[in-house]
């Protein structure tokens, strides 16, 4: 079954199917995104930019040309299960850190096996809208990494990976979420009352 948690540029999608991921225990997670300019941007201005600066510190986050790169580690989170390659963050649970610190991809992403997670024939009802949800968000956020890698390659210094720097993508983030209302808007009509299903979900 798939839900729908809608919250503008933050919306996720969550599959029941996760959690028995039929490409195996870490499913997604055996190949990390990036967090890609935009996404470091979403998180500063979601207050992280201590944490970013602690991950790198840490050598979990890791500089490279389009943003960070998620370290992978070889672990077993089962003395019997074998080892497995993927990303840092990934626990016997699941994702070990809150959305607010995951790249969108992270969020918003759902393979085809989950949109056709059903076996009785009948379509999930949230399966559509979270479709349109997906493409959408897909569409906002390549746009905005687009438009921050030419930001940040026509800055003199570069990108410093300090916190002068984060804050400078924390802010220009902010700039394209506001200059994109409208557009993120067409999310809400997926919670109007024709097309509410009981898989979505608006903050309360």
């Amino acid at each position: 079954m798939i839900r729908l948690e809608l919250s503008g540029e933050h919306t996720r999608l969550h599959s029941t199917l996760c959690a028995q991921c039929p490409q195996g225990p870490a499913g997604c997670c055996v190949s990390p995104p990036e967090l890609d300019w935009t996404d470091i941007g979403r998180i500063v201005s979601l207050a992280g930019r201590g944490w970013l600066l602690e991950q790198m510190a840490a050598g979990n986050l890791l500089p490279v040309s389009r943003g960070l790169e998620l370290r992978r580690v070889r672990k077993r989170e089962e003395r019997t299960a074998p080892r497995q390659s993927k990303c840092v963050y990934h626990g016997a649970r699941g994702c070990t850190v809150p959305a607010e610190r995951r790249a969108a991809t992270c969020n918003y992403f759902l393979c085809e096996d989950a949109f056709a997670e059903r076996t009785d024939g009948l379509t999930d009802p949230a399966s559509a809208q979270s479709r349109r949800a997906h493409a959408l968000l897909r569409g906002v956020y390549g746009r905005w990494d687009r438009e921050l890698a030419e930001a940040v390659a026509s800055r003199p210094e570069g990108p410093t990976w300090d916190a002068a720097f984060l804050d400078w993508l924390g802010a220009e983030f902010e700039r394209l979420s506001r200059a994109s209302r409208d557009e993120l808007g067409e999310l809400g009509e997926l919670a109007t009352p024709g097309l509410t299903a009981p898989g979505l979900t608006t903050p309360g």
